[in-house]
């Protein structure tokens, strides 16, 4: 078996290659190999040291298998002390990503020259933990504390070209190998031993911007702000202890509960895109591509499919709505490239894939079919309807619906098997979630089909069985119950705002709602009461605040909050008594609550919830529940998920709690049976 690190010589230099295929990742046997290699150098006589990757990656990062291991000898720190301190000069040849220890060890080099397709970045706060081999000192010596703070405190990567321009690297070659053994010995000669560098010069404000940064954008997260106060400390604090205050908040951070969450995350997400390779893979990848319906969600579906390099057809009813649904697809077009998402000809591109018709007399064949109508059973069965009729029989035909029976809509098609559900989250452009949903008589074959467009739409896909609201909406329906519930019994709707911002997720219920719509909420109300009647406990109070109040969200600027010129939202007294009114309607003894007792209630509710879809096999496994509630409901990733978070609390805490809550209100609550097999075990 071939060593992961290879040292071989060329003109007087010896060459470091770091060969661990496909991404040339930092394990144990690299580290040791790199060691070995350093010492070699040393008997050799080489004038120069230069570090490259095989293949198309310089280093990738750390080897995932080790995440969540006790740290294995040597170390990566101790190993670049090794490197930055050779008595010869030394090269980094970056001829690809260079992330984490990757980047680490090129900034443990006297230089460093990067091919310009290469991305560098220290991505380590992503995993709840923050540089531990150099990153947090050698950088912000290299490049100043601001631009410092900028890569580390985000984990977000920069180009070649903007590497340079902050002085990040000091050459740009199509073949960083060949440059650095051709480089002039002058140039060498000049460039500072990397712990040679002087310290930074302080920028106190550029470290209090940053804070703020992460309190406003990370709230919960420790990992930024350790990460803050690391680079800060490059200013004032000599490198050697420097070095090792970052070292021991590493390895601190390492063992956090934030880190075993975020990193349980990042392998369920791995896992979760790899889930198609389960099934039949298609024999040919879908390249065209119809959708139904260019509103707000068609459009965005529209445009992912052909930003993915899908040509679409969207189809409308009359000439006018094509028109309507163009310049929908038009605006993506236009924000994307005015964001930096698209370049002009990528954006031109993206349009040239894109057709709008009216009407299915002239359909193109097409290898997907996706209806993105509104809520409506019989609106969406016509329109599958339609589709297969004027369609291939070979064709796959999906279904967005967010909480419609799959099964039922099944039941008109001719080909059954060929038909699925995929539910983008809205914006669907942005959101990353996939709800695949299978119906009692879709095929493996279509399944995989399905997975492998959401790899190529770079979508995290989650299989879900048939139930009303499938995953995500059906825990949502239930977060928003307890949620409504606490309003009658006694809090206040920015109150359990506030504190579920608080816990960690991205809004609360009432904002997201106004966001979403009111109207939309009131329909599925109604929806589900025709079918199954009111639920216990029931309260009326979207009812009364779309019906009596025409409240119907943002749009009209009044639902759960009251909205001002510029779009600010403030509490509604109007709201208040309304709520007010359905309590005195209901009996109930109104009583204040903590944000604690509200954060606990309502992730109790939709850990119950969560625990009968698990129970009757519409999820999987607990973990894709935590996909779904953190990459389609904002749950905070930094907890783990919905599932992860409560496995913390534990199973004689649950069973305290639930029990409590049974006790005081039996209507609402109950201790649901999948839990009760854990409490047993």
């Amino acid at each position: 078996m071939p060593m992961p690190v290879e040292l071989s010589f060329s003109n007087g230099a010896a060459i470091l290659t770091i060969d661990n295929s496909p991404l040339n990742l930092i394990n144990a046997e690299v580290r040791a190999g790199i060691q070995q290699c350093i010492f070699q150098v040393l008997e050799t006589g080489a004038t120069r040291l230069i570090i490259t990757g095989a293949g198309t990656t310089f280093v990738a990062g750390a080897d995932a298998k080790e995440f969540g291991q006790l740290p294995v000898d040597p170390q990566l720190n101790d190993v670049l002390l090794q490197l930055a301190h050779l008595p010869i000069p030394t090269i980094a040849a970056i001829n690809g990503a260079a992330l984490g220890g990757g980047l680490e060890i090129a900034l443990a080099c006297c230089y460093r020259i990067a091919s310009t397709s290469t991305k560098l970045g220290l991505p380590e706060v992503n995993l709840g933990i923050v540089p531990g081999a150099g990153g947090t000192q050698r950088l912000p010596r290299l490049i100043g504390i601001e631009a410092a703070l900028d890569m580390i405190v985000t984990g977000k990567a920069v180009s070649a070209e903007q590497a340079l321009k902050i002085g990040l690297i000091q050459l740009l070659a199509d073949d960083p190998l060949g440059a650095a053994i051709a480089l002039d010995d002058a140039v060498l000669e000049a460039a500072q031993a990397p712990d040679n560098l002087p310290s930074p010069m302080p920028n106190h404000f550029a470290a209090e911007v940053a804070r703020a940064q992460v309190a406003r954008r990370m709230p919960g997260q420790n990992a930024p702000h350790v990460a803050v106060d690391l680079v800060a400390a490059s200013a004032m604090t000599p490198l050697h202890d420097a070095l090792a205050s970052e070292r021991a908040a590493f390895l601190d951070l390492r063992a956090s509960d934030q880190a075993r969450a975020l990193r349980h995350v990042f392998f369920t997400e791995r896992t979760a895109t790899n889930k198609g390779r389960t099934y039949p893979r298609p024999s040919r990848d879908a390249e065209t591509a119809i959708v139904v319906g260019g509103g707000n969600m068609g459009a965005a579906i529209a445009y992912t499919l052909a930003t993915a390099g899908i040509s679409v057809t969207v189809v409308e009813r009359s000439a006018s709505s094509a028109e309507w649904a163009r310049e929908n697809l038009q605006k993506l077009i236009d924000q994307g490239i005015s964001r930096g998402i698209l370049s002009p000809d990528a954006g031109k591109a993206v349009e040239d894939r894109l057709v709008t018709v009216s009407g299915y007399d002239a359909l193109p064949p097409t290898d997907l079919a996706i209806e993105a109508a509104f809520e409506d059973f019989a609106v969406k069965s016509a329109i599958l309807t339609e589709l297969e009729g004027a369609l291939p029989p070979e064709t796959i035909i999906a279904t967005n619906t967010s909480y419609l029976d799959v099964n039922r809509l099944s039941d008109g098609l001719k080909h059954p098997a060929r038909f699925v559900g995929i539910h983008f989250f809205s914006p669907a452009h942005i959101m990353k979630l996939l709800e695949v949903v299978r119906s009692d008589r879709t095929s493996d074959d279509t399944l995989g089909a399905a997975f492998v467009l959401a790899r190529r739409l770079g979508k995290i896909p989650v299989l879900s069985g048939v139930c009303d609201g499938f995953i995500g909406n059906r825990i949502l329906s239930s977060y928003r119950h307890a949620a409504n519930r606490l309003l009658v019994k006694g809090a206040i709707v920015d109150e359990i705002d506030a504190a579920m911002r608080g816990f960690g997720m991205a809004m609360g219920p009432y904002a997201a709602q106004d966001m979403s719509g009111l109207d939309i909420a009131y329909a599925n109300i109604r929806r589900k009461a025709a079918a199954e009647g009111n639920c216990c406990g029931h309260m009326p109070l979207v009812e009364r605040l779309v019906e009596k109040h025409k409240r119907l969200g943002r749009k009209s600027g009044a639902g759960w909050y009251d909205y001002g010129p510029d779009g600010k939202p403030s509490p509604s007294e109007l709201v208040a008594s309304e709520i007010l009114r359905v309590s005195e309607e209901m009996n109930f003894t109104r009583r204040e609550f903590s944000a604690d007792e509200i954060v606990e209630r309502l992730l109790l509710a939709m850990v119950a919830e969560a625990c009968d879809i698990l129970d009757e096999g519409v999820a999987e496994k607990p973990q894709d529940i935590d996909l779904v509630m953190i990459h389609g409901y904002g749950f905070p990733r930094w907890r783990g998920g919905l599932m992860h978070h409560a496995k913390n609390i534990g199973k004689d805490r649950l069973a305290a709690l639930f029990s409590a809550l049974v006790k005081e209100d039996p209507c609402d609550w109950r201790v649901p049976r999948y839990l009760e097999r854990v409490f047993a075990t």
